[in-house]
């Protein structure tokens, strides 16, 4: 018997991770709430005991909805009434503590959404696909490039067939934030994001790198099957990659470029995808993310707006400020926890979830983004020119 409840009432949201210090915990929660349907009720923000109680005073959670550790939440929260205890959790921890708490809530009839990498290993994204599907449960991945209005235009026209047969990909992510040692100061965000024990098998890789190969799929359909793939590291001491050059053969044939890197100086964020067809291209830069340049043979470049109604209904769907006003980072976070509640009132109500209300990365994506970071990794280290991708 589903809960019709939950068709009239905001999502109630608990969070694991994102206290004091944190950075994507922050954004998560303006993004989950922006649009007045969540509420966030719950946390165990910190490893640390008190820490967490902190956390959760400096946002106003009542102090018997803060919790010690996030075993303590799930134990207590399964407990309350529907309603009353959380519908879901938003796991925003280093990537070595996204597979304990993904499994522990799920298991206990929790919906989840996780930020990415999906988990720490490719063994860990497996099992966890496997848990998934048993439970029955929504799981979302915060790939949250695939937020962007133009990003969905940019999918729209390679999915009606206007650039043609696709037939290059080029993405990248440069970004300067770790040009130096900056670990070995303290800073949190960057200690555990070059700390193998923490982050994984990959730096760079798994941080950005993961986007791009996200953000080509997302838009293109197409999954990498071969790749050269050259991770380096340029910052003495350090003991993960903070540059990475990839080589792809996709399956449909097509040829592609991915480069991210860390020590890129003078850059920000900037990350942007090339696409080009028998028919025609494309051209997204995150930093300028609501202008898409569209090309055809022959013809003046075109210039994509976004909040106009020539856009496609998911990239209309996406938008909520008139043209002219720029939208962002936010706003694309929010657009997953938009599609990613809509499809847990559905799965809850017993009502089958539109297309585009699917429209978010899943466990699925999850995976296929773990065992490309894997096999970049492996590629870099062997001896062969190509490297198959890993299933």
């Amino acid at each position: 018997m589903g809960d019709k409840s939950i068709l009239t009432r905001k999502l109630k949201m608990g969070m694991v991770g994102g206290g004091r210090d944190a950075f994507i915990g922050a954004v998560h929660r303006k993004a989950a709430i922006m649009d007045g349907t969540v509420e966030f009720v719950a946390g165990a923000l910190s490893s640390n005991p008190e820490k967490s109680r902190l956390s959760g005073e400096d946002l106003w959670l009542s102090p018997n909805r803060i919790y010690a550790n996030f075993r303590e939440m799930a134990e207590k929260e399964a407990k309350l009434p529907v309603g009353v205890r959380i519908d879901f959790v938003s796991i925003v921890t280093p990537n070595h503590v996204h597979f304990e708490p993904a499994k522990l809530y799920l298991e206990a009839g929790f919906h989840v959404v996780c930020d990415k990498p999906m988990t720490f290993t490719l063994d860990e994204a497996k099992k966890l696909v496997k848990i998934v599907e048993k439970s029955g449960k929504v799981f979302a991945l915060t790939h949250n490039y695939t937020g962007y209005p133009m990003v969905k235009e940019a999918r729209n026209l390679v999915k009606t067939g206007q650039l043609g047969e696709i037939r290059k990909i080029v993405v990248e992510y440069p970004q300067d934030w770790l040009r130096t040692q900056l670990e070995s100061t303290g800073q949190k965000q960057a200690d555990w994001r070059t700390d193998p024990a923490r982050s994984g098998l990959a730096g760079c890789m798994g941080d950005i790198g993961s986007h791009c190969e996200n953000l080509a799929n997302y838009i293109t359909g197409l999954v990498a099957e071969e790749i050269c793939a050259d991770l380096t590291t340029f910052v003495k001491g350090r003991k993960l990659d903070d540059d990475v050059s990839v080589l792809i053969h996709f399956n449909n044939g097509a040829r592609g470029v991915l480069h991210a890197s860390q020590i890129a100086t003078g850059n920000e964020n900037n990350l942007s995808i090339r696409v080009w067809g028998t028919k025609g291209g494309l051209e997204w830069h995150q930093e300028h993310p609501n202008y898409l340049y569209v090309y055809a043979a022959d013809s003046p470049v075109q210039i994509y707006r976004r909040g106009n109604g020539y856009v496609c209904e998911a990239a209309q769907r996406a938008t909520r400020l008139p043209t002219g006003h720029p939208e962002a980072f936010i706003e694309a976070f929010a657009n997953i926890y938009v599609n990613a509640g809509e499809t847990i009132r559905a799965k809850e109500a017993g009502i089958k979830a539109s297309e585009l209300q699917l429209d978010f990365p899943t466990v699925y994506d999850g995976l296929r983004g773990m065992a490309f970071i894997t096999s970049v990794v492996e590629s870099s280290k062997s001896k062969e020119k190509w490297f198959k991708v890993l299933a």
